[in-house]
């Protein structure tokens, strides 16, 4: 099975200076020999996808996926092979269902799903023998975990649950049947607790110290201190799993190495194999056999995911798949035997599809594609590109061209167009190559797009990472204007023809590009990003409280009167006054991470000083948009924003705000084309 860092920290998600003093220049006309592709519509981007998040049982007979049911995101289920014959198993009228997964019995399907988008997840169960949904945490205010499962205990899942005290996950077996819960462990504190393949209490994460955190054994009804991880390594260490005989754990570890290696660790003493490593990036994914529990196949991940063998057994498997696979690929899950893997595949201009390989034949065959529409559509390649920061770090970024003036598909621009620099959330995340409907809605509309993992993004090492230390609104955003200097250098788009966008830190970078340095983007487009980092922190939701340090070590501590001063220097709420372009801010009115008070206070900065700022507001979405029909919304007020300043194609908005809770609190007249909301829509 595919297995994730158990034990891992994240805020979220998902700028060589070179500006002048004139105002953005317009779009220069392409060359005529070179037209560009139909305008494709926003419905077909940003709607439901046919089919998503594939899922084989554990005994390899079904298969599982996201489809739509009269609109909405539902679970099905299907004979593996005949997914005609799939037929829904849940009726969700709302959001629609995020993510799922199987009991490793086979019986049930699990997901998770909170309420209009405000985290507070519960785990649910669906039983396939007689179709009944169980809410397993049905608990008010609480967000569960699912912590593991067991094949030698049928039925059953350790799932953490924080109705005791939202800050700390209390650890409980869950009866899948009948939802009854178990105490296993009461949290003292820990970021989180871990069973073995018995699920047996076994480990503890500390919480975040200045110095690092502590992992903790359980040891004669105590908890006694097994060994440190320091701060500079607390974000690209994690344990991934036990082995077989539950005497050793599995872990993405970098202490003493630069970069995250595979590595088992002997509990009894202390003695630490590495089974993996790269130069310049971390081992990024990790195949583990069901049966065995051992790992047998890693992946590196630079500008492409690339897999390798571990385990001699397994050598040829992964030659015959490699040699299958020509863009980015994941293993998503694997049966029980180990000879059954659902592969996630995407080429960047084309829909993705998801494949199943079977060791027996060595064949790599379709199980289903995830966006039909997008057949014969004509899609942007996408390019991994490295460019040099100013003090030699290596950023490895992604670019997209509008077809028009990449006909050779080379990532060469035949003329320059308006750029739109395009930053990743988190900011411990990072962006990967691959298909996204909102990279390619805005190449279809004209625009270049740029990804760049700047300095504080995971997968290049524990250096890269902490390079970002303090370095909100500083080198971090240099890290953006230095790729955005080489976009000019390279002749892709021209100074004054480079706007901004990003959610969450994306969002950050934004509204900082246009505060701190308000002459470098043309414009910028904020998704619920921060504005003020005294307020973000002082609102971070109460079950972060284990990390809170990791926070302060790398933006600025909120307890000190020099943190809050770095603090107030780095928001850009504090130069709101410098603001000289157009922004768009959207924002989700549940969002519990970055709650709407930070769109609000800049908004309402703004407006009372007479500068211009649209806002758009959904009522019943958090961090990010998960309804289609608000994604349609949004993005149809985006274009119309983008032409605007940029002067790319635009689509009307026509019926777009249709079935959607949008909102438009301020500055809807500032974007020439959106209609006004009608009362009650």
């Amino acid at each position: 099975m595919l297995k994730r860092p158990l034990l891992a920290l994240a805020l979220g998600w998902v700028l060589s200076a070179c500006s002048g003093s004139e105002p953005p220049a317009p779009a220069a006309s392409v060359n005529e020999s070179l037209q560009p592709p139909p305008l494709i519509d926003r419905s077909v981007l940003f709607g439901n996808p046919a089919r998503f998040q594939g899922r084989v049982s554990p005994n390899g007979q079904w298969m599982s996926f996201r489809a739509p049911v009269d609109g909405v995101m539902n679970l099905w289920v299907g004979p593996r092979g005949d997914l005609a014959q799939a037929k829904p198993i849940t009726q969700d009228r709302g959001r629609g269902i995020p993510a799922h997964f199987w009991s490793l019995d086979d019986r049930y399907v699990l997901y998770i799903q909170d309420k209009d988008g405000d985290e507070n997840w519960h785990l649910y169960a669906i039983d396939l023998d007689g179709g009944e949904v169980r809410d397993l945490t049905p608990y008010e205010g609480i967000q569960a975990q699912m912590v593991a499962q067991s094949t030698d205990h049928p039925g059953k899942a350790v799932v953490g649950m924080n109705d005791r005290d939202p800050r700390w996950h209390d650890l409980y077996e869950v009866d899948l049947a009948t939802g009854e819960r178990t105490l296993l462990a009461t949290n003292p504190e820990m970021a989180g607790i871990l069973v073995d393949n018995d699920l047996k209490v076994r480990l503890a994460l500390g919480s975040a110290e200045l110095d690092g955190q502590k992992v903790y054994q359980w040891v004669d009804e105590q908890w006694q201190p097994l060994f440190d991880i320091p701060s500079e390594d607390m974000l690209t260490t994690a344990i991934l799993g036990f082995d077989k005989d539950n005497t050793g754990i599995y872990m993405l570890d970098s202490r003493g190495r630069d970069t995250a290696a595979l590595v088992h660790y002997r509990l009894s003493d202390g003695q630490a194999s590495v089974l993996a490593e790269s130069n310049g990036v971390d081992v990024s994914g990790v195949l583990f056999d069901p049966r065995t529990h051992a790992p047998f196949a890693y992946a590196e991940d630079r500008h492409r995911p690339v897999w390798f063998a571990i385990d001699p057994d397994y050598q040829q498997d992964i030659v015959q798949l490699n040699r299958q696979l020509s863009g980015g690929a994941n293993v998503l899950a694997i049966s029980e035997d180990a000879n059954l893997w659902t592969v996630y595949t995407d080429e960047s201009d084309s829909s993705p599809i998801y494949k199943m390989f079977d060791r027996r034949t060595g064949e790599l065959s379709e199980l289903f594609v995830t966006h039909p529409a997008l057949d014969g559509v004509a899609l942007a390649r996408m390019h991994g590109v490295t460019i040099p920061s100013r003090d030699g770090l290596s950023l490895v970024s992604y670019l997209t061209l509008p077809r028009e003036v990449d006909a050779e598909g080379s990532g060469t621009a035949s003329q320059p167009v308006p750029l739109v620099l395009l930053v990743h959330g988190g900011p411990w995340g990072r962006d990967t190559f691959g298909y996204s409907s909102a990279v390619q809605w805005l190449a279809n509309r004209g625009y270049a797009v740029l990804q760049v993992n700047f300095r504080a993004s995971t997968g290049f090492g524990k250096s890269f990472l902490n390079a970002g230390n303090k370095q909100w609104g500083r080198a971090m955003q240099d890290d953006l204007l230095d790729a955005k200097a080489w976009a000019i250098e390279q002749g892709i788009t021209e100074e004054g023809r480079v706007a901004i966008m990003g959610g969450s830190y994306g969002g950050y970078a934004t509204l900082a590009g246009l505060t701190m340095t308000p002459e470098a983007f043309a414009c910028g487009v904020d998704i619920v990003g921060p504005s003020n980092l005294q307020t973000l922190l002082d609102s971070i939701p109460p079950y972060w409280a284990s990390f809170r340090r990791v926070f302060a070590n790398a933006i600025g501590d909120p307890e000190t009167e020099q943190g809050r001063a770095l603090l107030k220097e780095r928001s850009p709420l504090t130069y709101v006054d410098d603001i000289e372009r157009p922004l768009l801010i959207a924002q989700g009115a549940n969002d519990p991470r970055v709650k709407q008070a930070e769109s609000d206070q800049i908004v309402d900065a703004m407006a009372s000083k007479g500068i211009p700022v649209s806002y758009v507001l959904f009522p019943d979405e958090g961090h990010g948009f998960a309804k289609p029909e608000n994604n349609i919304a949004f993005y149809a007020v985006a274009e119309a924003f983008l032409a605007e300043c940029q002067g790319g194609r635009v689509q009307p908005v026509g019926d777009d705000f249709a079935g959607s809770s949008i909102q438009i609190p301020h500055g809807r007249d500032f974007i020439p084309g959106v209609p006004a909301i009608e009362s009650g829509q």
